[in-house]
């Protein structure tokens, strides 16, 4: 299992894998969108940690697209816009979950089980 986190923010995306490596054993980042769609292979086993508010294609269109794959991953949405942001961001996706930062290891973990 690997839990790919998908953030533009380095210093965010390094301190999840970082306090995440505790929990998990293999963790990737990804700068945006665009380069986890086209680097990412990704199991029904895994996880995808989305920040909802990327630069380019938006978390929602990666958390769509990874919808349509035919094993899907677990997936978890993060963001720090405001509620009436995030489900308008949101709109059509059903069944996820997502955490508001700033977030901690509790938080992440527990999303996670």
């Amino acid at each position: 299992m690997i839990v790919h986190i998908v953030e533009d923010d380095w210093a965010v995306a390094d301190a999840m894998a970082m306090a995440l490596s505790d929990h998990y054993t293999e963790s990737r980042t990804y700068p945006d969108g665009e380069t986890f769609l086209a680097q990412a292979n990704v199991s029904e086993a895994d996880w995808v940690i989305v920040d909802l508010g990327l630069p380019g294609i938006t978390g929602a269109e990666v958390i769509r697209e990874l919808r349509r794959l035919e094993t899907v991953p677990r997936i978890l949405a993060i963001s720090g816009s405001s509620r009436t942001s995030i489900k308008h961001a949101l709109e059509r996706i059903p069944q996820l979950k997502v955490l508001r930062k700033p977030l901690s290891v509790e938080m992440l973990c527990e999303a996670m089980q």
